[in-house]
């Protein structure tokens, strides 16, 4: 009894992510000028160009460089982190995301702003948050944030290329700082003046008086 039951529950996480068809990588132009998309990278073609990601997947990281398999996923279903700084939780999710080799893209909170849009987002402010496609995780899981992401279709076990590097986080809500006004060059200083008195005459003064 137990086995239809894994089936069922797996069946359900993953019909709660959103499902998509596969994202076509390639752009092909035939000799005729048709223009045709593909997910598999055709035999002979005088011109073929890869397709950007169409999904809302990861910014940051090299994406194309992943294996393709893993990029259909990551675009299919975007991983996104929520931290903030001096959380443990944080640290722990982070480091199960590495270590299984998902790519993700993390979102820091540190401000009223970020505060406020992650509440909106996940319906409170509690950290960490994770995202896998339209699914929202609340709090630290390692159990449910693995069944979600192998419903989901992530390998278990990393097949990141060595080369890649894990983006920066970036704040939840972008913040922009306010351009200074340019000093206006063209007014002059302002610049005091007294009017000159000359001394009177020598022959005025009075004695023993000298200018």
């Amino acid at each position: 009894m137990k086995r239809p039951v894994q089936r069922l529950v797996g069946g359900c996480m993953l019909g709660l992510l959103a499902t998509t068809a596969p994202f076509a990588q390639y752009k092909v132009v035939g000799p005729d000028g048709k223009v045709t998309y593909t997910d598999r990278p055709p035999v002979q073609s005088n011109d073929v160009r890869p397709v950007g990601n169409r999904g809302s997947g990861p910014s940051g990281g090299d994406q194309t460089a992943l294996p393709f398999e893993l990029r259909q996923v990551a675009s299919r279903f975007p991983v996104v982190l929520y931290t903030s700084s001096g959380c443990q939780p944080c640290d722990a999710g982070r480091n199960l995301l590495r270590q299984r080799g998902i790519p993700h893209t993390e979102r820091t909170i540190a401000s009223n702003a970020d505060t406020e849009a992650l509440t909106r987002l996940a319906g409170g402010s509690e950290v960490p948050v994770l995202t896998v496609g339209r699914q929202t995780l609340r709090g630290y899981s390692p159990s449910e944030w693995n069944g979600y992401l192998d419903a989901a279709g992530y390998p278990k076990q990393s097949q990141l290329p060595a080369t890649y590097s894990f983006p920066a986080a970036t704040p939840l809500v972008a913040t922009t700082t306010p351009a200074q006004p340019a000093p206006d060059a063209a007014a002059p200083a302002a610049q005091a003046t007294s009017p000159s008195v000359p001394p009177p005459p020598a022959g005025n003064a009075p004695p023993g008086f000298r200018f």
